[in-house]
């Protein structure tokens, strides 16, 4: 009975959080779908290309991308210590210039984009032009590798190489795994 006790008050605790936490958080500009993995809480980077624009920077919010550099223009990022950088960063094909910042500036980026798309403080819900520029549905964009990638060879993708590896740990008879 006490076991029983103690697992109702831990489901109301747990209850009382989801109810807080559903109406502390902050709302979205956009629909974003239930088993959608790009939320206000996650705001992943990448890059993007369309029929209308080079590679560049960007980050996902339900089914849009989220256009860094357009962002950048808008001044999206001058809040912090980001708006010296973020025209330069968000501007270039890759994300390597970004990266090299390092994560309070990845942090800081983040916070901006959260705002960006948070409702009430938006500019994207009055200014229907400059959301047109900053968010582009996911259907119109092709995702291309995000990074240029130094100095890196993968020993482990050919058999030889492969078959020395697995020999060092598992023997000549075990050497490759029946999924390599």
């Amino acid at each position: 009975m006490e076991i029983r006790n103690r697992a109702w008050k831990v489901a109301a605790q747990f209850i009382s959080l989801i109810i807080i936490v559903s109406m502390v958080a902050p709302s979205c500009i956009v629909d974003i779908p239930v088993d959608c993995d790009f939320t206000i809480h996650n705001i992943p980077f990448g890059v993007f290309r369309n029929e209308n624009s080079a590679p560049r920077p960007c980050s996902a919010i339900g089914d849009f991308i989220i256009n860094l550099d357009a962002a950048a223009h808008a001044g999206i990022f001058d809040d912090g210590s980001l708006k010296s950088k973020a025209r330069d960063v968000f501007g270039q094909e890759t994300l390597n210039a970004f990266m090299a910042l390092g994560r309070p500036f990845w942090r800081e980026a983040r916070a901006a984009i959260q705002r960006l798309v948070t409702t009430g403080t938006s500019p994207l819900e009055t200014d229907s032009a400059l959301r047109s520029k900053i968010l582009i549905p996911r259907e119109n964009v092709e995702m291309i590798l995000p990074i240029t990638i130094g100095d890196y060879t993968d020993f482990y993708s050919s058999r030889e190489h492969a078959t020395n590896v697995g020999t060092m740990f598992r023997g000549k008879d075990n050497a490759l795994q029946p999924n390599w």
